[in-house]
């Protein structure tokens, strides 16, 4: 059993990772300023963890938290692609001083362990599809405001490694791809498909109906549902090597016509795909080669179509 802070733990991820670190019997810190995150995600975890609601770029909240720990698992960060259009001095100030913060706090601490959630925004356009963890990382163009979470990842990345030679016993980095799930906020590709198609569905009796998305739809990601990833992630927290960096995914590559057309299936609607422009710095293809974290007896369970389901149910129950 160890002690675990968990920042960023109200989050979609982050309080994945708390619930399952509870039912394994682990202690639990929580630091998270529940910005974007929610205290409900927890669900029944929350009578089991210690709560501190603060922001990760205040040093002395992220000393106090870290205090008397095993080992930190750093997930607070600024995510949702319209953010990192929108609001990029927040992306990289959230990221950039959070990051420096937590790597002070566990060395002010002795803190031993340091996982750090990084992204496959590192990469932009990948020259190897399914990508491994060892290609280049890319940031093509510093002026679009895309690259600003690319960026703060990339150098948590670095820290991570660096600071981790010398002053921890113990670094893991996971680099996840596409996680999805119920209540995982509205920035994202498939909530948004589904508020949108439920939308259009109660307006219109057209079948099929026209479905306007951004791009071409033959874009593609490949996406993982969130128990999947959750336990992906345990098994890095529980195998994975120092300074190991382990992407958490599938290596089921699919198009974002195909996510729209499994989301008008939920609906019992066809539709005809509208292409539109895609936002500047879009990747069009992305895909893990997840064969490091498959060796430490990571497999996929979860079937896109019962993931995207499971989470189009969720958001039509708890229409907001």
């Amino acid at each position: 059993m160890k002690t675990y802070l968990v920042t960023g733990g109200t989050g979609f991820l982050g309080a994945a990772l708390v619930r399952r670190l509870v039912q394994e019997g682990h202690v639990v810190r929580v630091l998270d300023n529940n910005s974007r995150g929610a205290v409900r995600k927890l669900g029944d975890a929350i009578q089991h963890v210690e709560l501190i609601e603060g922001d990760i770029r205040d040093a002395a909240t992220v000393s106090k938290a870290t205090k008397g720990v095993d080992s930190v698992c750093h997930l607070a960060f600024i995510n949702g692609t319209a953010f990192f259009y929108s609001k990029p001095e927040l992306v990289l100030d959230v990221g950039v001083k959070g990051m420096v913060n937590v790597i002070d706090a566990c060395h002010e601490h002795n803190v031993g362990e340091l996982v750090v959630a990084s992204s496959s925004e590192v990469y932009h356009h990948p020259p190897i599809i399914p990508t491994p963890e060892n290609v280049p990382l890319v940031i093509p163009d510093p002026h679009n405001p895309r690259y600003s979470y690319a960026s703060g990842k990339l150098i948590s990345e670095i820290m991570a490694i660096n600071y981790g030679r010398k002053f921890f016993e113990r670094v893991i980095i996971f680099r996840p791809h596409n996680v999805y799930g119920p209540d995982m906020g509205y920035e994202h590709v498939i909530p948004q498909f589904v508020v949108r198609m439920q939308a259009a569905v109660e307006k219109s009796d057209a079948n099929p109906l026209p479905f306007p998305i951004q791009g071409t739809g033959h874009e593609t990601r490949a996406f993982v549902y969130i128990d999947d990833f959750t336990d992906g992630l345990m098994l890095a927290l529980e195998k994975g090597e120092h300074l190991g960096i382990y992407h958490i995914g599938t290596q089921v590559e699919t198009s974002i016509a195909d996510i729209a057309r499994l989301v008008g299936k939920f609906f019992g609607r066809d539709i005809d795909i509208v292409a539109g422009e895609l936002q500047k710095g879009g990747t069009p293809r992305r895909c893990p080669d997840i064969t490091k974290l498959k060796n430490l007896g990571y497999q996929p369970k979860i079937s896109l179509q019962e993931g995207i389901t499971k989470t189009a149910q969720w958001y039509v129950e708890n229409r907001i």
